[in-house]
């Protein structure tokens, strides 16, 4: 039997969901409904592209107006990301951090989830932002106008954020505690309609050749990283689901530069 049409009451739902998606990945004061404050973060994970356009928004309008000020590109870079990271609480960048730890650091999976788990950042993790931070700077830097780099950056956050509901679909956590685990796993609708979401987002702030470029770039590189974590790892945590954010968001940067090149 076919499903019903969507309902007026659909909207409140889907309105809670957004929320609690945005009070996982944000800082923004936006509480779900108590109702559905319990349930798992994957029912909600359709929503991840939509808070990725608001950080990426939030993040393009602070270089739009450093640039308006005269700020040098690469100053005006750095405070949009600087930007997103107080908006975001640095949750993607942490995970970064750990999981260029765990995995440079240990010898087993299960020494690489101890490194982890270490609030300590080692040096693996110092150099992985560095790297992160650079790239995402100097691409912004290089694409220059001020509305590229908001497109750029919508793109950017959204599909870093898109595919992740993906990933929770095709693979299984590492552990059995922690962040990557209490997520759940997205019904493959949710996930689709994430993804889909983000690559529509991408293509229609980049255009279609920029932005199916940048698609299928991140697409490459948030996979490798995820294989690569379900080799080392035996499959996700929460700083590993960071890590692959991050290659995303990296990527679509990269790709924006090359085209406004």
């Amino acid at each position: 039997m076919a499903d019903p049409p969507p309902h007026w009451s659909d909207a409140a739902r889907w309105w809670g969901e957004f929320c609690r998606a945005c009070a996982f990945l944000t800082r923004l004061p936006l509480a779900p409904p108590p109702e559905q404050a319990a349930a798992p973060l994957a029912e909600a994970s359709w929503a991840f592209p939509l808070v990725g356009l608001v950080v990426g928004l939030v993040s393009g309008l602070a270089y739009a107006l450093a640039a308006r000020f005269h700020v040098p590109p690469l100053a005006a870079a750095l405070i949009a990301l600087g930007v997103g990271v107080w908006l975001t609480g640095g949750l993607h960048e942490d995970g970064l951090a750990d999981t260029a730890d765990g995995l440079g650091g240990g010898d087993e999976p299960e020494a690489r989830l101890a490194i982890m788990r270490d609030s300590r950042i080692g040096a693996f993790g110092v150099l992985a932002l560095i790297f992160s931070v650079g790239l995402r700077a100097a691409a912004i830097a290089a694409i220059g106008a001020g509305g590229g780099v908001i497109a750029a950056l919508i793109a950017a956050h959204a599909v870093g954020r898109g595919f992740l509901p993906l990933m929770l679909r095709a693979q299984e956590p590492a552990r059995s505690d922690g962040l990557g685990a209490e997520a759940g796993k997205p019904a493959p609708a949710v996930a689709w309609t994430a993804a889909g979401l983000a690559a529509l987002i991408a293509l229609v702030a980049l255009d279609f050749l920029p932005g199916f470029t940048a698609l299928v770039a991140a697409a490459a590189a948030m996979s490798a990283r995820a294989v690569l974590a379900q080799r080392q790892l035996g499959g996700y945590t929460g700083d590993v689901l960071g890590a692959v954010e991050q290659s995303g968001e990296t990527v679509v940067l990269l790709a924006a530069a090359a085209w406004a090149m």
